[in-house]
């Protein structure tokens, strides 16, 4: 045995590290293409949340009135782009190496948290079905939130769990209501990962209700001082209107009586298979299962365990969420990949140190995650192995296009806008958010140019029609969703004598005299 470790360790450990070096590699890559994951956010989350930056970088002013602004609502990932671009020069392959060092440090992070309450092989075990997942290497290699805020809630928890350690009890809980704070200003569905925070800071002090209290008030008190000094300075600089806006967007028609919130909690539980179609399952019925047999002896370290349970009130948490928003995206799971593998392995080593009749389920749990682990990783390797850039080269071959037939004003109005801005630096406008309308703000800006995926939408249409006729000049092909795979350019031409037409007039959402559209209107 002692052979085993000498060698078996280190063997793994690289194993590891080779795994975890396939993330960093071909970082321009597209999200892999044909996988079981369609998630907008390929398209233009990356552009999104860090346009701020990119703005700042290019054209000296973060913020664009009209257009949409979402870093007064979530401003932590634009500025450390922002900070990095100055090393390395604006481009997405900085910012997606931002989101797999995050990525690297989750690795980390959840080891360290993990070795607190169990064995050295269970904390390797766990980094092993994070670093081998293909659903996380596929999410964790885009320029999106999830990583960082998984960061930020791996570092409170590993506080939370160690606070009793701690001399200085309250000022550790003061630092952990900080995070909070930067959690919910990394992303705002941080506040359904609260009662995981809040489980795993004071577990331990259920018996001790003065010093609990005192916890409390020193975790709350900074959190919602600190929150509240940003939201001042929100208001100070009259960006509450974009703060507001992007709640606003983010708003899904909710599921109404029985019925339909059990569709909606169904549609979100069911997701977790995005995950994994072997794990999260297993996640969920060991849950179960623990619940069930509470009493029973072999679940006593289990529920004693504050890590297990703040995990079970992270997946619930975030399934929660996308219960009453109604609206999962497999993005969002990335969160519960992290705290399901946790619920796993953790139930896995408490089996697996039990007499033997409670062995054996232990043992069987090792089955399903050796196929599991066998099949991720030759998933992850395929997928590292075999780049594709079709987005990188459609965008670059559309702004050299655009440089090449000058049509006016060198702006693109586009849903994907930022992610083109973002990889070859043309100035650019969102279509379909922005806290001015699309009329209003192609009238103040007066781009040259639109471009969107495989169809016009009519409302889209309607607003361009207010300014422009449109001439569809070239296509560009990206990606693998047969809805959205050619990204369509268009020269906007302003109509004669400045005129401006009334979008609410009738037939405006359709092909006028002087357009030149070649694909549907729907």
């Amino acid at each position: 045995m002692s052979a085993l470790k000498r060698y078996g360790y280190p063997v793994w450990i690289a194993f590891l590290v080779g795994m975890a070096l396939l993330h960093a590699i071909h970082l321009s890559a597209d999200f892999p293409n044909f996988s079981p994951w369609q998630d907008w956010a390929k398209y233009t989350d990356e552009g999104w949340y860090g346009n701020a930056a990119v703005r700042a970088h290019l054209f000296h002013n973060w913020y664009l009135p009209g257009d949409f602004n979402p870093a007064p609502a979530v401003p932590l990932w634009p500025l450390l782009e922002w900070l990095l671009f100055f090393v390395t020069g604006v481009s997405i392959t900085a910012a997606r190496g931002l989101a797999v060092g995050f990525f690297l440090l989750n690795l980390a992070l959840s080891y360290k948290l993990f070795r607190e309450r169990g064995p050295r092989w269970a904390g390797l075990l766990l980094v092993t079905l994070l670093v081998t997942s293909p659903f996380l290497y596929s999410f964790s290699r885009l320029a999106i939130l999830e990583p960082m805020l998984v960061t930020l809630t791996l570092v409170a928890m590993n506080l939370a769990i160690r606070l009793p350690r701690f001399r200085h009890q309250e000022a550790v809980a003061a630092l952990i209501g900080l995070i909070f704070t930067a959690m919910m200003l990394t992303k705002t569905t941080a506040v359904f990962l609260l009662p995981a925070l809040v489980w795993a800071m004071l577990f331990e002090f259920r018996h001790h209700v003065r010093p609990m209290l005192r916890l409390l008030v020193a975790t709350g008190g900074s959190a919602v001082l600190s929150f509240s000094l940003w939201m001042f300075l929100v208001v100070n600089a009259d960006l509450f209107d974009d703060y507001k806006y992007l709640f606003f967007i983010n708003t899904y028609e909710k599921a109404h009586g029985v019925y339909g919130r059990l569709m909606s909690f169904w549609w979100s539980f069911h997701g977790g298979l995005w995950i994994d179609p072997f794990l999260i399952p297993l996640s969920g019925v060991l849950i179960v299962g623990a619940a069930a047999c509470w009493r029973q002896r072999w679940t006593n370290g289990l529920w004693r365990d504050p890590l297990f349970g703040s995990s079970v009130l992270a997946v619930a948490g975030y399934i929660g969420f996308m219960t009453y928003q109604n609206h999962p995206q497999p993005r969002y799971y990335t969160v519960v990949a992290f705290f399901g593998f946790i619920v796993v392995v953790r139930v896995m080593a408490q089996l697996l140190y039990q007499p033997e009749r409670i062995r054996r389920y232990g043992l069987a749990i090792i089955a399903v995650v050796a196929v599991s682990l066998a099949v991720n990783t030759v998933w992850t390797i395929r997928y590292a192995l075999d780049p594709q850039y079709t987005f990188v080269e459609a965008a670059r071959t559309l702004t050299r296009y655009i440089d090449q037939h000058p049509n006016g004003n060198r702006l693109l109005v586009s849903i994907s806008g930022d992610d083109i801005t973002l990889i070859t630096h043309l100035p650019t406008l969102c279509d379909d958010f922005g806290t001015m309308s699309l009329p209003a703000k192609t009238a103040f800006y007066q781009p040259g140019w639109y471009a969107t995926w495989n169809d016009f939408d009519p409302g889209t249409l309607e607003d361009l029609h207010a300014h422009f006729t449109l001439e569809q000049v070239a296509s560009f092909r990206a990606f693998d969703d047969p809805e959205r795979n050619v990204l369509y350019l268009f020269k906007l031409h302003p109509l004669p004598g400045g005129m401006t037409r009334n979008p609410a007039e009738p037939a405006m959402h359709t092909i006028l005299p002087g357009d030149k559209i070649l694909i549907p209107v729907e």
